[in-house]
C-alpha cells in the first residue's frame, strides 16, 4: 500500500518551503507549478501529468502557475509506515497528523 497526500495551491499564494525527510516523487495532478531546491542553480516549472523526484535533506520551494495547481506526492521507495489511530471522538492538532516526510522549513 502507498500513501499518497494531494495538495492544492492557489495562484498568488506564498511559496511553499518543504523540508524533505525521505526521498518523494511530486507529481502535478493539474494546471502547473514552479519548483525550486537549495543549492540547485535551476528553476523548474511542471506541467500537468509531470513529476518530479525530491531528494531527502532537500529544502524545496513551491507555488502554483497562473491557473493554480494540485500536486501529489508519494514515497519515492516504499517503506513501511506505523501508523497510530487517534481515540474515537478526538481530533489531534494538525501538527499530530502532518506527515514526518513533509515538514515545514
Amino acid at each position: 500500500m502507498r500513501e499518497i497526500r494531494t495538495f492544492e495551491l492557489g495562484h498568488g499564494e506564498p511559496a511553499a518551503a518543504w523540508r524533505v525527510a525521505q526521498p518523494l516523487v511530486l507529481k502535478v495532478m493539474a494546471g502547473e507549478i514552479w519548483l525550486t531546491l537549495d543549492g540547485d542553480p535551476e528553476d523548474y516549472w511542471l506541467a500537468a501529468g509531470e513529476t518530479f523526484e525530491l531528494p531527502r535533506g532537500a529544502r524545496v520551494w513551491v507555488s502554483a502557475g497562473q491557473h493554480g495547481a494540485r500536486v501529489a506526492l508519494t514515497f519515492a521507495h516504499c517503506t513501511r509506515q506505523v501508523r497510530t489511530m487517534a481515540p474515537a471522538g478526538s481530533r489531534p492538532a494538525w501538527r499530530e497528523w502532518m506527515p514526518r516526510w513533509l515538514t515545514a522549513a
